[in-house]
């Protein structure tokens, strides 16, 4: 048996010396340090010499190309490999990072772990070395989420992984640390001094670490090739040694003693079996027969011994693997993997993790759907049941009293419009309600186009209908040369069908070109409320399009325009003061309240995008707003005065306009001006004297009939009347403010009866039939006469300009055949009466 020392001169020289001036050695039985370990072993091939290490671990040795006669009873750094694997999978860990330090001794075991783990479904996502360094390492580690970190470096960089660790708060139930468990008891207290973080810090980022070694000492407590129990040998050992440092590899060199004995006696039990003429004792360093003899017994070597199981493969010791964990201040054993059985065993659960289970090996991140609260949604599709049943009952209500002169004249089939566009505009809001957790995502995507094309034929059939009316208003009272116009409820309906024609062009042309897609927007990451080790990442749902900025502009801008149209067409109708026909006041509040609602819910609903239930609240609150305030505003009115005062609103009052623009008033004529200046307690005067004028119309016709009669009766007069009649009738007409007083006509005869006083009818006077005719002309009872017969003929001259009859019609009272004179008065002797 040769033992060396670490140091490589020494170490050398002292194998050498053996080889060359001592007895033939059947074995090399040590090794310690890798350095002189690695240079004998490499060249033992050349003596035939096997060797057996029980302390040098480093994984180079295990290259059999290389050191084909090496074995050792202390597992190798790499053996830890497996162990590691097993704990992985245990676990579910499948994706984990490396943190090297830049010696030879751990890059080894860094690159055959990574041959392990190829393969197994294990991803290594990242892979940091540092040489002095750590937190650089470290740093990056974090940013790419590693949560599981195999290490391998020393107690030194340990102190400073650990600190950085702490820095970067990678440590507590989110990750998990695992590196070699070779180091000395209370390693850390060593190398605190060195590092620039607190002890408590220190601490506080190791709490939990598991380090990963080979087991020292089997903890069975079966009896070994010796005949004790690994128990009853530590016991021994410690009571032998005394005070003396304590080696953790004592139990491989007992266990490599037993292991050179098994071998030779296996070597022996060969040759005796096969040739009994050579014996080991003829062993020599030029025959390579008994060299291959030893190979293979040594090889074929196993038992169990205080180190557990002896087995090799290809030279390695398949031992037993131990797992610590670091749990307040201490190192606790948690389980163990034995390598010949390929199992892992953790001891009653005795690994304790930060958290409520074992860390995870990435962020997990569960993509949450921002969905609409089911009791909201369900309040407010209550709110839009209500409105949809008020707009019914404002249905019933304009069907049932279609026929009223207050319907009628507010254009039924116009209010219909506006209570369908009502009722879509309602029905947008269950649409607008149902997301991802109600339907598919293919339905999902069609309800995006069908429910804007629902709010936006609806707010066009409503405002459409409402602004069609007024327009019908405007047209009709705006009529400068007071013209009979005529606007059917066809034209209006056309003009409806024009706004939902420019509507469908819109909209066609949004489906065809850049149809509505459904999206969904990521948000950022989120703890869990629950307190698990998961991210909760939100999802969100859109209906969006490539262009969507564009097309919404252009919906906006035509809406826009609808509502300006609707304002202009409001103003201009505002003096109307026809109740039933003027909707100027409510149309202008609906439009004030809509547009002003419709700017707040556009800028708070882009502003909360990411919170659907607010959202959606909004704009459902805003559509149910809108729709209920322009309803009512148009109805309500309506219904009150008809429950009321159904007659008040369709009086048949004039109208009264206030020219504002001096433009207008310019152009006007002076009739149209003085009616629009006249006020409503005059026109209710002329009114009354119309009246009056016409029931004396019904006393002249009268007058008119007996004079005709009497006409009739004397033919020398009715040819006398019929040479004068025109003439005597111009200078009637001469006679201006006719009507200036009630008394007018019997003022002008008084005159001239004062000037000529009238002799008795059918009396004669020679002497004046010689006379001139005109003086004939002249006498009074010519003048009453004339007189009464020329002012019925007045009387219908001036009828027509205060309402009554044409001046070419007979007399209410009599029939036309009975008053030809009457009935051939020339048509231009009608006359305009002012001051009327």
């Amino acid at each position: 048996l040769l033992f060396f020392q670490c140091d490589n001169a020494k170490g050398l020289k002292a194998f050498y010396d053996a080889i060359k001036y001592g007895p033939n050695h059947l074995m090399v039985f040590g090794g310690v340090c890798a350095t002189v370990t690695s240079i004998i072993a490499e060249s033992l091939k050349g003596w035939n010499l096997v060797q057996l290490s029980f302390a040098a671990t480093t994984p180079e040795l295990a290259d059999k190309k290389k050191y084909p006669y090496f074995f050792r009873t202390v597992p190798s750094d790499n053996a830890v490999n497996p162990a590691i694997l097993k704990l992985l999978k245990h676990y579910h860990w499948k994706r984990v990072g490396t943190l090297t330090q830049d010696v030879q001794r751990f890059s080894e075991v860094r690159n055959d772990l990574t041959g392990v783990l190829y393969g197994e479904d294990i991803e290594i996502s990242d892979t940091e070395s540092f040489s002095n360094d750590p937190c650089t390492s470290v740093k990056k580690l974090k940013g790419n989420d590693v949560r599981i970190i195999l290490g391998q470096f020393d107690e030194e960089m340990a102190v400073k992984v650990f600190c950085c660790a702490y820095d970067e708060e990678m440590y507590g139930s989110k990750y998990q640390w695992i590196i070699p468990g070779w180091y000395e008891n209370l390693w850390w207290e060593s190398w605190i001094n060195s590092s620039q973080c607190l002890s408590k810090n220190l601490l506080a980022a190791m709490e939990g670490y598991i380090g990963v070694d080979f087991e020292p000492l089997s903890s069975k407590t079966n009896k070994t090739i010796s005949g004790r129990t690994p128990q009853q040998y530590e016991k021994e050992y410690n009571a032998k040694r005394g005070d003396g440092q304590s080696s953790k590899f004592h139990g491989y060199a007992y266990d490599g003693i037993w292991v050179i004995a098994r071998t030779l006696q296996r070597a022996m039990n060969y040759l005796n079996s096969t040739n009994k003429h050579q014996k080991i004792e003829d062993f020599n360093y030029t025959n390579h027969k008994l060299g291959k003899i030893f190979l293979n017994a040594m090889n074929e070597t196993r038992f169990f011994g205080v180190t557990g199981e002896v087995v090799f493969r290809n030279g390695e010791r398949m031992g037993t693997i131990k797992f610590t964990q670091f749990q307040e201040q201490k190192e606790v054993k948690v389980g163990e993997y034995n390598a010949v059985d390929d199992k892992l065993v953790i001891i009653n659960n005795s690994i304790r993790f930060q958290g409520l289970e074992p860390p995870k090996d990435k962020t997990i991140i569960q993509e949450e759907l921002r969905k609409i609260s089911l009791p909201l949604y369900s309040i407010l599709s209550a709110l839009t049941i209500l409105g949809m049943i008020m707009a019914s009952a404002f249905l019933f209500f304009n069907i049932k009293n279609r026929n009223q002169k207050l319907i009628k004249m507010s254009s039924p089939y116009m209010n219909n419009l506006i209570i369908l566009g009502g009722m879509l505009s309602y029905a947008s809001i269950f649409l607008f309600g149902l997301d991802g957790s109600f339907v598919s995502e293919k339905t999902f995507e069609t309800l995006c186009t069908v429910r804007t094309w629902i709010l936006t034929v609806g707010y066009t059939t409503a405002f459409g209908a409402m602004f069609a009316k007024t327009w019908r208003v405007h047209a009709i009272f705006k009529n400068v040369k007071m013209k009979k116009k005529i606007i059917k409820d066809q034209k209006l309906l056309g003009i409806v069908g024009g706004m939902l024609l420019i509507d469908l062009c819109i909209l066609i042309c949004w489906q065809v070109v850049d149809p509505l897609r459904r999206t969904v927007e990521k948000y950022n990451m989120e703890p869990d409320p629950a307190g698990r080790d998961i991210s909760i990442r939100p999802i969100l749902e859109h209906c969006e399009n490539t262009h969507m900025t564009i097309w919404l502009g252009i919906v906006y801008a035509y809406k826009g325009l609808l509502m300006l149209f609707g304002c202009f067409l409001a103003w201009e109708t505002r003096n109307v003061s026809i109740p039933a026909l003027n909707d100027s006041k409510y149309i202008g509040m609906s439009v004030y309240n809509v547009g002003i609602m419709c700017i707040i819910g556009a800028a708070v609903s882009f502003l909360t995008r990411d919170q659907p239930n607010v959202q959606f609240c909004i704009v459902a609150l805003v559509i149910i707003f809108c729709s209920t305030i322009t309803l009512c505003l148009v109805f309500v009115p309506k219904l009150i005065t008809l429950r009321t005062n159904p007659d008040a609103a369709t009086q048949n009052r004039r109208f009264q306009f206030t020219q504002n623009q001096k433009k207008e008033d310019s152009k006007t004529s002076t009739s149209v001006t003085s009616v629009n200046q006249a006020s409503t307690s005059r026109l209710e005067g002329l009114q009354s004297e119309n009246h009056r004028l016409r029931m004396k119309i019904t006393e002249l016709d009268k007058d008119l009939e007996e004079v005709t009669m009497q006409l009739q009766d004397t033919p020398e007069k009715t040819t006398y009347i019929k040479q004068n009649h025109y003439q005597d009738l111009n200078d009637i007409l001469s006679i201006r403010n006719f009507t200036d007083g009630k008394d007018g006509e019997k003022a002008i005869l008084k005159n001239h009866l004062d000037q000529n006083p009238p002799a008795q009818w059918g009396s004669s006077d020679p002497s004046r039939t010689s006379k001139d005719p005109i003086e004939d002309i002249n006498s009074p009872e010519h003048i009453q006469r004339r007189l009464s017969l020329q002012l019925p003929i007045l009387h219908h001259a001036y009828l027509p300009s205060i309402g009554g009859v044409d001046a070419s019609c007979a007399s209410p009272c009599v029939s036309p055949s009975a008053s030809p004179r009457h009935r051939h008065v020339p048509p231009s002797f009608r006359v305009m009466v002012s001051g009327l």
